[in-house]
C-alpha cells in the first residue's frame, strides 16, 4: 500500500513494509510547513517583504528564503496575483542575475526601474549594476572559512 505527502510540488509514496506509520506521520508534518497554496504564498509574500530597501532579489533566492526551492515560477504567479492592493516591494524582485523582469522598453520595465532608482538601485539597460542582497544560503566558503 502506498502512502504519499504533499510536500509543494512533490509527492513523496512510501510502501507500508519500507517505513513505519510514525516514521510515514514524521516525513509528512516535517515537510508540511508550506503544503496548502495559500501558505506558500504567505511565504513567498513573507519572503519579498523582507527585502531591505536599497537591494534585490531574485525570484529563485525569493522562493529560496520562502522554503520552497525550485519555485521561482511561483513566486511570479503570487507577484502577479497579489496585485497592488497588496502593498508589496515587487520591484525589489528580479530575473536571475539581476535581470528586470520585464521585456526591455515596456512600461512595467520603466516602472520597476524606476522604482528601484527611487530607492538607490543603478540599473543599465535591462539589468540592475549592483550587488543583489545577502543570500540566506551558506556556501561552502563561509563555512569553511567562517565568512
Amino acid at each position: 500500500m502506498n502512502v504519499g505527502c504533499y510536500s509543494g510540488h512533490r509527492v513523496i509514496e512510501s510502501s507500508a513494509n519500507e517505513t513505519s506509520d510514525s516514521n510515514r506521520s514524521a516525513v509528512c508534518i516535517a515537510m508540511s510547513g508550506t503544503d496548502t497554496p495559500e501558505r506558500r504564498a504567505a511565504a513567498i509574500i513573507e519572503a519579498v517583504r523582507a527585502i531591505k530597501r536599497g537591494t534585490f532579489a531574485s525570484y529563485g533566492e525569493v522562493a529560496r528564503r520562502a522554503g520552497l526551492p525550485g519555485r521561482a515560477r511561483l513566486v511570479g504567479t503570487v507577484l502577479r496575483e497579489a496585485g497592488d492592493d497588496a502593498r508589496l516591494p515587487w520591484h525589489r524582485v528580479t530575473g536571475a542575475g539581476g535581470r528586470i523582469a520585464f521585456p526591455a522598453g515596456s512600461r512595467a520595465a520603466r516602472e520597476q526601474v524606476r522604482r528601484l532608482a527611487r530607492e538607490g538601485v543603478k540599473a543599465r539597460g535591462n539589468r540592475v549594476v549592483q550587488r543583489p542582497a545577502e543570500s540566506s544560503a551558506r556556501t561552502l566558503d563561509a563555512l569553511l572559512w567562517k565568512l
